[in-house]
């Protein structure tokens, strides 16, 4: 007689392995590209279908009961193995995955564009691409990363392969009224709200001291961007996004001045991954494309 197997509910079981293993209700919708309420929901769906706690919840800090500690082992190991198993068997077809995690805006204004290029040099892998925005934490699953910062990510081999230099970009329409960096006083400056220090960095750099930026705020570069296309007004552009916008006469940059950010976009990668066949294509072809 088969024994019938007992199978969790696995959304849930997912939802609170990754979030006992990063101590994160946050950190867990990040990896799993859902929001903090859906993980929270699926953990307490799968609570109630086991018939017991998994975590304390407390106002500052989530910990594991006795059930959680002993649960959240055993998943880890079960998805981990689960993982190489959809790895081993999608390599039998002859054709590799990979894996690139990145920001919306990075992925839709620079590399979706310019995949079909990647594909035509690189024709048996398929691509995957994952979007998590600013505040998503590097996720185990991927090949590999591009986002922006300093080069310092503990655990993980960073490479800068292009520069994040920021200059103001508009409607063509709206260029042609802007004859100085001082006549943006009179425009409609657009930014970006986890980036609100751009706009002083240029300003500062192109010699306008008196103005502030308080136009309105966009959660992405993207948004703001796009707001600019359709001649809001001013946005604060950083490259490469503007790059095919400026190339194509959607926008203009109607000032000479560009300046670094301070920081730059890299790709990311545990150094195991180092040597896998798809993603040392990738790279050749990124740091190629730069």
């Amino acid at each position: 007689m088969l024994m019938t197997r007992k199978i969790p509910f696995l959304n849930g079981a997912r939802a609170f392995e990754a979030a006992a293993r990063r101590g994160s209700i946050k950190e867990a919708a990040g990896e799993l590209n859902v929001t903090p309420a859906a993980v929270s929901r699926m953990v307490k769906l799968l609570e109630e279908r086991l018939g017991v706690k998994l975590f304390q919840r407390t106002a500052n800090r989530l910990l594991l009961t006795p059930a959680g500690k002993a649960y959240q082992p055993g998943l880890t190991q079960i998805f981990d193995a689960l993982s190489n198993l959809t790895e081993q068997v999608t390599s039998l077809s002859g054709r590799q995955v990979l894996t690139v995690g990145v920001g919306p805006t990075f992925a839709t204004k620079w590399l979706i564009p310019r995949l079909a290029d990647f594909q035509k040099s690189a024709p048996d892998i398929d691509v995957h691409i994952a979007t998590g925005g600013v505040a998503a934490p590097f996720s185990d699953d991927w090949n590999c990363g591009i986002t922006l910062g300093d080069g310092n990510w503990p655990d993980l081999t960073s490479e800068a392969i292009v520069a994040a230099d920021l200059t103001p970009v508009c409607a063509p329409s709206v260029g042609r009224k802007l004859k100085t960096a001082a006549g943006l006083s009179k425009a409609t400056l657009l930014r970006v709200s986890h980036s609100l220090d751009d706009w002083k960095l240029w300003l500062k750099a192109a010699g306008v001291k008196t103005l502030s930026a308080k136009g309105p705020e966009f959660d992405f570069y993207g948004q703001a961007q796009q707001a600019a296309v359709d001649g809001l007004g001013v946005a604060m552009g950083i490259r490469p996004y503007i790059d095919d916008d400026l190339a194509a006469g959607r926008l203009v940059a109607p000032f000479e001045v560009s300046v670094p950010k301070g920081v730059q976009w890299h790709l990311l990668y545990k150094p195991f991954r180092a040597d896998e066949p798809a993603f040392q294509a990738f790279r050749t072809w990124l740091i190629g494309m730069n």
